[in-house]
């Protein structure tokens, strides 16, 4: 493959005394990779190399400072920090959160001023990042600040897509977060991204009710009936095929999913539970609507097992693959649908 084909892949290092490493490491040892995308680590080498010895890795590194001194068919590692990391597998460290985020930020740059072509993210404590500089509960936010676009949790595999009306809000805020025009926005997200991202002509969506049998006729809620349906009906007219809203308890038990192209959850667990129960090991989360290709292992930090050298990194990988396909999906896109009037300039008669 030619090297201008070969994706360059930016991966932030998360959270140094979780899984990250680990995953990571043994997602690459693989040299195949090497042949379809040239992974960039933002960490440092000494970080890396004390992973490499912790978990007697066999993976060779090649140290930068700055990206233009990456090279294609290697392992990079961008030097974030110089300084030595006291790692303490399985403890949450404030201090280590600093450095998670100092990989982030870093990895973040080089994606906005392209010299990465697609972010993944290792997993990151959502409680020792906080700090002044930065105050949110995760990736999607922050990225949703530094790119352009309206972005969604996307949980995918091959064959399920699960989008988020709302993603990290406290369940009694949920129904005052769900407006009209967040349903609009939200769906038509994820319309866009199945058509742009994954090649799908027609998009096929399915929607969940934000209550119980979505509000039993206003039984058990009236949301369903005075926000939901009727935008719904709305976007409907417009041309989408969107269905819904459906019963969440037994939208997926009874296979029904396998009908769409992507379901719609309401919020957060109604979506993320049936998804990780299906796919677990397997999912990935991607953050749809930005001018970006972001993505992540479907699992956290996992500091019960960190260390041990048992953490799976099937769906790390998946983050990978996943990206650099999104990021040709998106390409051939742009292709397909670039007007040829704009790249032929006009000639003159005479």
């Amino acid at each position: 493959m030619k090297e201008e084909e070969n994706i360059i892949v930016g991966i932030s290092i998360g959270d140094l005394n979780g899984i990250g490493g680990e995953i990571i490491l043994k997602t690459f040892e693989d040299s195949r990779i090497l042949d379809f995308c040239t992974p960039v680590i933002f960490a440092s080498v000494k970080v890396m190399s004390f992973f490499k010895s912790h978990f007697k890795s066999e993976i060779n590194f090649h140290s930068i400072n700055n990206m233009s001194q990456f090279a294609h068919g290697k392992v990079n590692v961008v030097n974030c920090w110089n300084e030595p990391v006291n790692i303490d597998f399985g403890k949450e460290d404030t201090t280590i959160g600093t450095y998670a985020i100092k990989s982030l930020e870093f990895a973040t740059k080089a994606l906005k001023k392209g010299e990465v072509d697609v972010l993944v993210t290792a997993p990151i404590n959502k409680h020792n990042i906080q700090s002044e500089e930065f105050k949110f509960p995760g990736h999607t936010n922050y990225l949703a600040q530094e790119l352009e676009g309206e972005s969604l949790m996307f949980m995918i595999t091959d064959t399920l897509r699960v989008g988020l009306l709302t993603d990290h809000v406290p369940v009694k805020d949920v129904s005052t977060h769900i407006t009209s025009e967040l349903i609009e926005q939200k769906i038509s997200t994820v319309y866009n991204s199945l058509k742009t991202d994954f090649k799908i002509e027609r998009p096929k969506i399915a929607v969940l009710g934000i209550n119980p049998h979505t509000g039993d006729n206003g039984v058990i809620g009236t949301e369903d009936d005075d926000v939901l349906r009727p935008t719904l009906h709305k976007i409907k007219e417009s041309g989408k095929l969107v269905f819904g809203p459906y019963a969440a308890d037994s939208f997926f038990g009874s296979n029904n999913y396998k009908n769409f192209d992507a379901i719609i959850a309401s919020y957060h667990d109604q979506g993320l539970i049936p998804f990780k129960t299906l796919s677990f090991g397997e999912g990935v989360n991607y953050t749809a609507g930005l001018n970006k290709v972001r993505t992540s292992p479907d699992h956290g930090t996992a500091y019960e097992i960190a260390g041990k050298g048992v953490a799976d990194e099937n769906s790390f990988k998946e983050a990978v693959y996943s990206a650099i396909k999104i990021f040709k999906n998106r390409m051939s896109y742009q292709q397909l649908t670039a007007n040829p009037l704009k790249k032929s300039p006009r000639k003159e008669r005479r």
